[in-house]
């Protein structure tokens, strides 16, 4: 009676904020028009649909990344996918990862509709999809009872089930019910398999981290091999990745305390976060009078060096979609966000590269495998920013060695293969 009751409020609010949302989509809009754009999606009004897809929704950029091996594979095997996204990041990377699958008809690209029965009514009636996978954590209402009833099995995937996300939910145990809702969950580890069982999720099954498994762009590698000298010659590099509002101030004073440490200096690659800070960045090094160069002042589209280098300590990548070139750039990495309380984010791309990797001390975003990362000994989690400068400093953390690295990842990947085997077993036991 409680959930009746509570889905009957959310649709409510959901009409009565639909003017809102429109006018949140066409400020949006007004700085990235891909926004405004195919606006009749968000109503459930799809055109030419693909029946009998596979339905992944990714709600942004980090999502889509993480589907981009399991979207490849189910292709790959002759499935039909369609993605659906909320965010501009998101719909474009799918756009552009999977173009040629798109163009072959193979493969749609779409907006997720609002949160409205009607919407996903319009949806389901375009896509029919076989089934649907939500990457991550994502709790929508409407679109999990919508799915059921339209017959459309719909399972968590690559699924966690955070510290913290577990204590605020103690308070709020109607959201219990709704990720009962879901036909099943795809988890990263046995932690988290045992998180949602315990509130009562069925068809709990241990996938691991898709992350494991992303493609690694090899031109972005090449091109990192001929910078890294060009710009920093026989200097160690490190790179901070990911970095976000909040956290500037304590990464810039370890990096001025690095420097000011004698001996050799390190080099500093320092990539934000968020493309409308690139310039505030700019303005926050400039201000503590350090030499930056801008990545689109000094490399060309394909990350060609223009002209002869130029004497700095920072380079700020002021670009989206080259973090593997930023991270190759380096020995060792900074993973942003650990100094907020939003939490770290992704470990797994140094570690892909053979980085060690250092991290704050919110970690609950990447409980999985930042937690395996930990004990094995290829990531540090430091408490303080003095405990940063301290691993960045001369006598700081030698890390491990490239052999452990690599070891972990190994033990950690196949998480597609397992992904696909497990949709297949829920699927045929339907």
């Amino acid at each position: 009676m409680r959930l009746w009751l509570f889905l009957r409020l959310w649709s409510a609010l959901w009409h009565l904020g639909l003017p809102v949302v429109l006018v949140y989509l066409w400020w949006r809009g007004r700085k990235d028009a891909i926004y405004a754009r195919h606006l009749g999606e968000r109503f459930g009004r799809y055109g030419n649909g693909l029946p009998g897809a596979v339905w992944v929704h990714a709600v942004s950029l980090g999502e889509m990344r993480s589907a981009v091996p399991l979207v490849r594979a189910l292709l790959d095997r002759g499935d039909k996918v369609v993605t659906t996204h909320f965010t501009p990041a998101g719909r474009r990377e799918a756009a552009r990862v999977f173009a040629a699958d798109i163009a072959q008809g193979r493969m749609r690209v779409v907006w997720v509709p609002f949160e409205t029965s009607w919407a996903y009514a319009g949806f389901f009636r375009a896509f029919r999809p076989v089934a649907g996978l939500v990457m991550e954590i994502e709790i929508w209402p409407r679109m999990i009872f919508a799915a059921r009833r339209a017959g459309v099995p719909l399972f968590m995937c690559n699924a966690q089930y955070p510290t913290k996300s577990m204590a605020r939910d103690e308070g709020f145990p109607l959201r219990h019910a709704l990720m009962r809702g879901f036909a099943g969950a795809f988890v990263k580890s046995d932690l988290q398999a045992e998180r949602f069982a315990s509130v009562g999720v069925d068809n709990v099954e241990v996938t691991g981290e898709l992350r494991f498994d992303q493609p690694i762009p090899p031109a972005q590698l090449a091109a990192a091999a001929v910078v890294r000298p060009w710009l920093a010659g026989e200097r160690a590099v490190v790179t901070f990745a990911s970095v976000v509002e909040g956290e500037d101030a304590i990464y810039l004073e370890a990096i001025e305390a690095a420097l000011a440490a004698g001996g050799a200096r390190p080099f500093f690659v320092y990539v934000p976060r968020k493309p409308e800070r690139f310039d505030e960045v700019a303005a926050m090094i400039a201000a503590r009078g350090l030499k930056a160069l801008r990545r689109s002042e000094i490399l060309d589209a394909a990350l060609v060096p223009l002209g002869a280098p130029v004497a700095a300590d920072i380079l700020l990548g002021d670009s989206l979609g080259e973090m593997y070139f930023y991270i190759a750039l380096s020995g060792g990495v900074v993973t942003g966000g650990g100094f907020t309380p939003k939490g770290a984010h992704n470990i797994i791309e140094p570690l892909a590269l053979k980085c060690p990797v250092i991290v704050g001390p919110e970690v609950h975003t990447i409980e999985y495998p930042a937690t395996e990362a930990i004990e094995a000994g290829v990531c540090l989690r430091v408490e303080t920013p003095e405990a940063l400068r301290q691993a960045l400093g001369p006598d700081g953390w030698a890390g491990p060695t490239a052999e452990e690295i690599e070891d972990f990842f190994a033990e950690h990947a196949g998480a597609t293969a397992r992904t696909i085997e497990a949709l297949d077993r829920q699927l045929t036991s339907r």
